[in-house]
């Protein structure tokens, strides 16, 4: 299917007559989604573990108290 820019669309639609134009908008609100929710959605599930390597070796207790120390100045 080929594609147009956005203005040149619209000029094409400005040209179309009443019936033509509000036909269009009609199949063009139809088509408005066909390809985006094909795909399942994801979980959040999904995250799990990622990033998980960066935490090894620190302990989240020590972290933590770091981090508070630090709001203090």
């Amino acid at each position: 299917m080929a594609t147009i820019p956005h203005q040149d669309a619209f000029q094409i639609k400005e040209s179309l007559i009443s019936d033509e134009d509000h036909r269009l908008l009609l199949e063009f609100a139809a088509n408005a989604g066909k390809g985006i929710f094909d795909e399942p959605p994801h979980s959040i599930m999904e995250l799990r573990g990622l990033g998980k390597e960066i935490w090894e070796g620190i302990d989240a207790q020590e972290y933590i108290d770091s981090e508070r120390a630090s709001w203090n100045g």
